[in-house]
């Protein structure tokens, strides 16, 4: 997926630990674990305006684009079935 989260990023420059965001927004730090890696499919709006909140950052400054380099296979692609 070419949507990249730059949560990492974004705490290290707050000098933020992640339990400390992980309690401020009400989530567990597995899921928090889970949304810094990208491995989660979606996140609701609350969350990312607490996030914002709390690193007093844009949802910009968290979620970055990266267009997929041809020839890469896309969820979007057709599998022939």
């Amino acid at each position: 997926m070419p949507i990249f989260i730059n949560l990492d990023v974004m705490l290290a420059k707050n000098k933020v630990k992640s339990k400390e965001l992980a309690k401020f927004i009400d989530i567990t730090e597995q899921n928090l674990s889970l949304l810094k890696s990208g491995k989660v499919k979606g996140v609701r709006f609350d969350t990312l305006g607490k996030i914002c909140e709390r690193l007093n950052c844009q949802p910009g400054d968290l979620l970055e684009y990266r267009p997929e380099e041809p020839g890469m296979e896309s969820d979007l692609a057709d599998t022939g079935d």
